[in-house]
């Protein structure tokens, strides 16, 4: 008990640092963050550090490269909520996509360099991952190796090992909770459950109190401040700082009931979906077309997906 009490309380008399300003300064500052514990989120592979890069020790826990052996040998920096994910219902996307927020929007970069979503990852495994929603798939030959992440490139997910799944739904809660981020249903539940099967370890304890002191603010729902339930109203408490209307965009109401900026149109096959439905994350990014509302997406000769009320995933859109 004692010498609980000392850590703690030496942890909240240590200055606290400013956060990361974009996404470069956010990986040289995990680098350093994540250097104790040397290993790989996704996969469990010990980590060499070398100079703020990360070698992942391939052999000892028998990865085996699935098609990218260059990306595979080296680690990079995973957003676990994909950058897509909370950048897409801002403007900028939708007139460049990440590129295009990345140099002009200070709420995205603010997003974007949030060192509580970040994660060492295998090149390779954060390749693949993509932007894809997390999920529990059918039994499949392993992709790589002793690793056990799956994923489905067909329906565009992607399963974690069940070691990090409350460490994945515990970051969503809190993207979602400061960023006034939309989760589904099925999501909820999801992240929910996973939060239940694997607990806060003291390993993620003493990640986020480093972290912590680098963001100014902890991850509630690791220290347990917050609980997640179904349908929870998030505090938007990032969004307090973003004075231009252009950077919350995605929490503005409209006459339709929703958010300016979410509504998305596939080019391809002329449906659009809404930020709740099924589809909303499948659009491949080369068939977007973005708008403010459902009747400019009707003017434009596009219709509602029939899938749009469901909360089940689908296959992706090409």
């Amino acid at each position: 008990m004692f010498k609980f009490m000392f850590s703690f309380a030496f942890f909240v008399v240590w200055t606290v640092a400013a956060a990361p300003a974009n996404f470069d300064s956010a990986k040289k500052l995990a680098s350093r963050i994540y250097a104790p514990e040397k290993q790989e989120f996704y996969c469990g592979c010990d980590i060499r550090w070398q100079a703020g890069k990360g070698i992942p020790d391939l052999k000892a826990c028998g990865y085996q490269i699935r098609k990218n052996g260059p990306r595979a040998s080296r680690i990079e920096w995973e957003h676990v909520m994909p950058a897509q994910q909370f950048g897409s219902p801002l403007s900028c996307w939708r007139n460049g996509g990440r590129e295009q927020c990345g140099k002009t929007d200070s709420l995205f970069k603010q997003m974007e360099a949030d060192l509580f979503n970040l994660k060492p990852a295998i090149g390779e495994v954060n390749g693949d991952r993509a932007h894809y929603r997390f999920a529990l798939l059918p039994p499949q030959t392993p992709q790589y190796g002793s690793c056990e992440v799956k994923v489905d490139f067909k329906s565009r997910q992607v399963e974690p090992r069940p070691q990090i799944r409350g460490d994945i739904a515990r970051i969503h809660f809190y993207m979602a909770d400061k960023y006034n981020i939309h989760l589904s249903k099925a999501q909820q539940q999801l992240f929910m459950a996973w939060h239940q099967q694997d607990p806060v370890d003291d390993t993620e304890l003493k990640l986020q109190q480093r972290i912590a002191q680098h963001m100014g603010h902890g991850n509630d729902f690791v220290t347990g401040k917050k609980v997640w339930q179904l349908d929870y109203k998030a505090s938007a408490f990032g969004l307090n700082k973003q004075p231009q209307a252009s950077q919350i965009v995605a929490v503005a109401p409209v006459q339709t009931g929703q958010a300016s900026g979410q509504v998305l149109g596939n080019k391809r096959s002329k449906l659009y979906h809404l930020s709740h439905c099924s589809g909303y994350r499948q659009v491949s990014e080369r068939n977007q077309q973005w708008f403010d509302t459902e009747q400019q997406a009707l003017n434009a000769g596009f219709k509602r997906a029939g899938n749009c009320s469901a909360e089940t995933s689908i296959g992706a859109e090409d």
